[in-house]
């Protein structure tokens, strides 16, 4: 029983441990089983930092999440020169190295010669799809109105056409000779022709010869 605890307090461990790098952008972190090796330690964590700041900033991050874990204090030491950090957790000792330290030393041809299956980043909630109802615009409603009714009752007009457009009423009728529109017609060209009314002369009525006591006409007096 106490084997079987000591393996997920090992396991749980080694989550923090490599949760933390990750939260400070660790690079190629490796975790390797060291149990067949060394009796003093059963894991041993690989990462690399690209700079001093950084491989600080990741054994400070390592040592406060192991410790909130319920762990102890880790001891860390290379601190003061940052190239090459390691991490005491006890059963896991962490290696925080510089890309060009850690392809020298190479200590995975050390410690690598079982290497532990680990899921690197956080996993993520899977997106929730929700059945989205798709709402179609209602029709625009026609702005015209309503074509008045006829004489038959029907709503529209009889000089409305198959476009549906009323014309004006003078429009569809149609002559009796020709059967075109009479709308259509071009206007003539012809200039109008002026009509000239001759004056009629207006006869003048003389005045009327008086007439003498007997009933005639007083004899004219000849002229000299």
């Amino acid at each position: 029983m106490t084997e079987v605890f000591e393996k997920k307090d090992v396991q749980k461990l080694q989550r923090i441990v490599v949760d933390s790098l990750e939260d400070v952008k660790a690079q190629d972190i490796a975790v390797f089983n060291t149990e067949h090796l060394s009796p003093l330690f059963e894991r041993v964590i690989i990462a690399s930092g690209t700079s001093n700041r950084q491989t600080k900033a990741l054994a400070a991050n390592v040592r406060d999440d192991v410790r909130d874990g319920g762990f102890g204090k880790p001891r860390i030491e290379g601190k003061e020169n940052g190239e090459w950090i390691i991490v005491d957790c006890g059963s896991v000792v962490v290696h925080i190295m510089q890309p060009t330290i850690r392809q020298y030393y190479h200590l995975e041809e050390i410690w690598g010669d079982k290497p532990v299956r680990i899921k690197l980043g956080a996993p993520q909630p899977k997106p929730v799809t929700k059945a989205v109802e798709v709402v179609e615009p209602a029709a625009a409603k026609s702005t015209r109105k309503p074509a008045a009714k006829t004489s038959t009752g029907k709503g529209k007009s009889a000089a409305t056409k198959s476009t549906g457009v009323a014309k004006p009423p003078g429009t569809a009728k149609k002559t009796a000779a020709s059967g075109t529109n009479a709308s259509a017609r071009k206007p003539s060209t012809k200039a109008p022709v002026k009509k000239v009314i001759q004056a009629k002369p207006v006869a003048v009525k003389k005045p009327a010869a008086k007439k003498t006591a007997s009933g005639k006409s007083p004899a004219r007096k000849p002229r000299a």
